[in-house]
């Protein structure tokens, strides 16, 4: 296997790259110049449930996403990967497929993902896949294997793709005879593309055998009712290789009678840019996550009110303040470095508006940034706890805001604060949902001057409605105008969906 700290090194100089819009002006924008669109293809605030155990996903679905209002959960990938005992079973080890089997990884059977699959559909939560179609495995100590589903393979051969020894790929399926070595020239978008990712084997995704067997992964999982996919490492695919997979997905999603969403890693810089790829499907914008992690560490949330400019329309983004990646080669802010303020900024970027918000739930990592998830001693995922121990959980501490996010969907932007503490910003969704945030030491009391509908509302930035009693406070709105006081390092948030 290539060295991981080759893997950390290569993507930490690559995030470096990423370019941060201008920082906006502190003084708040006029009322109602801020229309929030709906993204193309998303429904919802999607919660990326990193490294979970499928049993583990399927309970949460039903005890907690579908109740907060998450529309989606992202799931780590669920293929054949290599196992790396002698590494520590790292996370990474997952971003390398040895076949497209869902037999068994370290999360569990097919049975077990098929299960999920079908739990969250009954809770209301989609499932989206965390997609590896860029490449296969690295070179090293694993040799020819077995994977985690025993299957033997080569750098460049693996020959039962599907366990059923139909299909596989060779030598010639991968893109060693144009480049047989690492990317040394990330300003070139050809070798970007064509070039081997820190050692991994690089498929051919131009060939048509090639694309039609990552089809047939991707339209087995759509067939189980898997309702999405983020396409991992988009950014060193060529567009067009992107779209003709995404070309060959079929029909609609069994349960949710909708096509599959589909959104792409792309992290920009001078190269290659998201925008190159937003005709496939949205693109996560890390250009929103690194200018958001700034301004919530520095406590700048009058800037704040401007984040969104000079990045991909709206309607083509994914918005997230930090991944699994980001949190351990760029930690600005992180659940690690100010929990506090990591949680405020997840709230934010809820009820802000732009993109479809992505909230990252991880585990700790005491041992290292490689450190896999909390597992036994032959490397199998422990179950999800979060009352305790090194699952974090952090998408638990935003209550209620998921929901208010699919409340306020479509509602313009209405700044009501009087833009004079950098610490301080209130927001309505015109007519939906009204939300105030602070970054102080010291409590803001203060008076919201909405269009809301008189009556009691439940704050779901600290509680949710169950069974039609709220378990945080219950504000009151009286001709338009609702008096909160924001705690210390908090959010206070209401919506004409938790009216009581």
């Amino acid at each position: 296997m290539f060295l991981r700290r080759t893997a950390a090194i290569a993507l930490a100089a690559l995030l470096a790259t990423v370019p941060l819009a201008a920082a906006p002006a502190s003084a708040a924008p006029g009322a109602g110049d801020t229309p929030a669109a709906a993204p193309a293809g998303a429904e919802g605030p999607i919660v990326h449930l990193f490294q979970w155990r499928w049993e583990s996903v399927a309970r949460e679905c039903e005890d907690f996403l579908g109740p907060a209002g998450y529309a989606a959960v992202q799931v780590s990938p669920p293929q054949e990967h290599v196992v790396l005992s002698g590494e520590g079973y790292p996370w990474w080890q997952d971003y390398q497929p040895v076949s497209y089997r869902l037999d068994q990884t370290r999360r569990g059977t097919a049975g077990d993902f098929a299960d999920m699959v079908d739990r969250c559909r009954g809770a209301g939560v989609k499932v989206y896949v965390d997609a590896v179609i860029n490449h296969m495995t690295g070179t090293g100590s694993v040799g020819s294997g077995p994977g985690s589903a025993g299957t033997e393979y080569e750098k460049y051969a693996y020959p039962d793709l599907f366990g059923d020894g139909a299909h596989g790929y060779s030598r010639q399926d991968f893109n060693v005879g144009e480049c047989d070595r690492d990317i040394e020239d990330w300003s070139d978008p050809w070798e970007v593309r064509t070039c081997e990712l820190v050692g991994l084997s690089d498929l051919a995704t131009g060939d048509d055998y090639v694309r039609d067997r990552l089809a047939d992964y991707l339209n087995s999982l759509v067939g189980m009712g898997v309702a999405g996919f983020r396409i991992d490492a988009a950014k060193h695919m060529p567009p067009e290789d992107v779209e003709a997979v995404v070309d060959r997905l079929e029909g609609t999603v069994p349960g949710w009678d909708r096509p599959p969403y589909v959104y792409q890693e792309v992290i920009a810089d001078g190269a290659i840019g998201g925008g190159e790829y937003t005709h496939i499907g949205d693109v996560k914008e890390f250009g929103y996550q690194g200018r958001i992690s700034e301004l919530f560490a520095a406590g700048d949330l009058q800037a704040a009110k401007g984040l969104g400019e000079g990045l991909l329309p709206s309607e083509d983004a994914v918005s997230f303040v930090v991944n699994h990646d980001t949190q351990r080669t760029h930690p600005v802010l992180t659940h690690r470095t100010d929990r506090d303020r990591y949680d405020l900024a997840q709230a934010f970027m809820l009820a802000q508006g732009y993109g479809t918000p992505k909230v990252m739930s991880s585990y700790d990592w005491s041992g290292g940034t490689d450190e896999g998830p909390p597992s036994s001693a032959d490397g199998t995922t422990e179950p999800a706890d979060c009352d305790g121990g090194r699952w974090v959980c952090e998408h638990r501490a935003l209550n209620g805001m998921p929901g208010f996010t699919g409340e306020v969907e479509g509602a313009g932007v209405t700044w009501l604060d009087d833009g004079s503490a950098a610490g301080r910003a209130a927001l309505e969704r015109d007519g939906s949902g009204a939300a105030a945030f602070n970054a102080s030491a010291e409590p803001w009391t203060t008076v919201l001057s909405t269009s809301l509908p008189d009556g009691d509302y439940c704050d779901v930035a600290s509680g949710l409605v169950e069974d039609g009693t709220c378990t945080s406070q219950t504000l009151r709105v009286s001709s338009g105008e609702l008096t909160v006081t924001v705690p210390p390092e908090g959010a206070v948030a209401v919506h004409t969906g938790a009216v009581l």
